[in-house]
Formats: C-alpha cells, sequence, structure tokens
C-alpha cells in the first residue's frame, strides 16, 4: 500500500521542494505542508492544513517548521504533537525538535553531555553582560532564538559604545546569550547525521571579511574529511537529541575543536554542494523505511 508522508517546509525553497519531490517519485503521493495554514481541532482530534489531516497520514517530515526560529514556531511544534499522539510518525519527533530551536536549550544538553563549546555566560543583566564581554575580549551576542547568524552582534570589550551595543541587543533579547568569539580560521564545519550514523562533513569557507562563515554571510560550501576523532565527537553531541537527520556545526580552533550546536532540521544544501550528497534522497528512503517495519 502507497504510504503517504507529508512534508513540513517552506513551500518554494529548493530543500522543501526536493524533498517533496523524493516522496513523490517513491510514493507517488507528494504534498508540501505549510503549517501557517494549520487549524487545530481539538474537539474533532483533526489537524488541517491546505485540505489534508496530517492526523491521517503514515507520516511527516519536517524540513522547516518556520521560516525564523521564534517562540511562535514552538507553538506549531506543539500542533504537531497531537498528530504524534493520533499515532502519526513524525521525522524527527516534535518534543525533541522542540528542545533544539531555542538555543539555550540546545547548550545546557551539550553542556550536560561534556561537549566542548566555546565560553558562554547567559543573563538578563547589563553588568553581568560588560563583565562577561571584559573577560572574553570580543564577544557574540546571540539571539535565543535565530538561525544563520542572523541577529547576532559582535562586540569588543574596548569598543566605546560597548555598553550602549548591549543596551540595545537587551532591547530586543532580555535574556542575553554571550559567547566568546572563537577563531574559525575562516571556516567552519558542518557534520551530517541521519539516524545518529555518520553521512558526511562539510565546510563553510569564508569568502569575505565577515566574523561568521555562514552561506548567509557569504560563505561557500566546500568538502571536508574529518578524523575519526572529530568524527565521534559530532556523533556525541548530536546523540542527546535523537534527531532523524541533523548537522552538528563544529569550529577548528587553536585549542581543539568545539561545538556551536546542533541543528533541528539539518543541512540539505550543504549535503549536496559539500559534499555531493542527495540528502533528500537518503532521508525519503529511510523514513519510508521505518513506516512501512
Amino acid at each position: 500500500m502507497t504510504k503517504r508522508i507529508g512534508v513540513i517546509g517552506t513551500p518554494g525553497k529548493w530543500s522543501t521542494e526536493s524533498l517533496a519531490d523524493a516522496f513523490g517519485e517513491r510514493t507517488g503521493f507528494r504534498q508540501v505542508i505549510d503549517m501557517a495554514g494549520a487549524v487545530l481541532d481539538l474537539d474533532a482530534g483533526t489537524l488541517v492544513c491546505d485540505g489534508v489531516d496530517l492526523t491521517a497520514l503514515d507520516g511527516l517530515v519536517l524540513k522547516k517548521v518556520a521560516e525564523e526560529y521564534s517562540p511562535d514556531a514552538l507553538d506549531r511544534l506543539e500542533l504537531l504533537r497531537v498528530a504524534e499522539a493520533r499515532g502519526v510518525r513524525i521525522f524527527s519527533p516534535a518534543e525533541r525538535v522542540i528542545r533544539l530551536m531555542d538555543r539555550l536549550a540546545c547548550t545546557v544538553t551539550l553542556r550536560g553531555a561534556d561537549i566542548p563549546m566555546p565560553p558562554t555566560t547567559i543573563t538578563e543583566d547589563v553588568t553581568a553582560a560588560r563583565a562577561a564581554l571584559d573577560r572574553y575580549g570580543a564577544a557574540v551576542f546571540k539571539p535565543l532564538f535565530s538561525t544563520k547568524a542572523r541577529g547576532m552582534v559582535l562586540l569588543d570589550s574596548d569598543a566605546p559604545d560597548a555598553e550602549a551595543q548591549i543596551a540595545a541587543f537587551k532591547a530586543a533579547n532580555p535574556v542575553m546569550y554571550i559567547q566568546q568569539k572563537a577563531d574559525l580560521s575562516g571556516h567552519d564545519l558542518g557534520m551530517v547525521f541521519l539516524n545518529g550514523a555518520y553521512v558526511c562533513t562539510y565546510a563553510r569557507v569564508s569568502q569575505t571579511d565577515s566574523w561568521n562563515t555562514t552561506i548567509h554571510s557569504g560563505g561557500k560550501y566546500a568538502p571536508y574529511d574529518p578524523s575519526p576523532e572529530l568524527i565521534e565527537l559530532g556523533r556525541r553531541a548530536q546523540a542527546p537529541f535523537g534527531l532523524t537527520f541533523t548537522t552538528v556545526d563544529i569550529a577548528l580552533t587553536p585549542d581543539g575543536p568545539i561545538v556551536f550546536e546542533v541543528s533541528a532540521f539539518g543541512g540539505y544544501s550543504g549535503a549536496l554542494k559539500g559534499c555531493g550528497i542527495d540528502a533528500a534522497a537518503l532521508v525519503a528512503d529511510h523514513v519510508l523505511q521505518e513506516v512501512s517495519a
């Protein structure tokens, strides 16, 4: 019997459409779901989007629950828990993704697993924030909900307007996440895992004088061959989250490798452009095998 798998993502975006294509080619059923249009009827026990009751599907794959990370995106994941309670398999499970979209929740889990990370301070107090900046010399102030370095601010402790910049950041981010600036040597790594198994590693290489290497800031993908020890670090970092498909962000510094974060949804574009691997096909084959078991 044909399995009906919906892809939750952003209509028109390459990675979402590629994943939907992969399922369409394998099953004849193709459905992209934009959670902005979802309607949950708790009395009826339905979760309907674009005329499709998600609770009646065989599975759902989470590619992107919202275009930007925010507390509102967490509410969309809570809606999906209703489908899970009705027996629909979700890849990755909504509750596991919830633990990743908030940068603080991800960091606490990583540090609890003894994963090396940059020195980090979280505070609502501007005096403590200034003290952290003085200790670090240079630090990146990060929103709790963001991707591709959006909203992040790099501050130097000797900047004449440092206090004003901290105050401006706090105005938009009451809880300040402050991380010592790491020496990325012009590149950092995305290590890809499928169901906990290592797939490949790509590098994001800076093409500008930007302090970060994200593609959003002009970085480019390149292949990278990691050591077994580095792969083991990536494996340990993603293990506590139990995701279907994810990317671990790793930087190689003079003091050794550090982990920045684990992605809630994984880097499909990086896997293809940096490693030549069709992640959409891998995910589709894995999901169909799981729902058919």
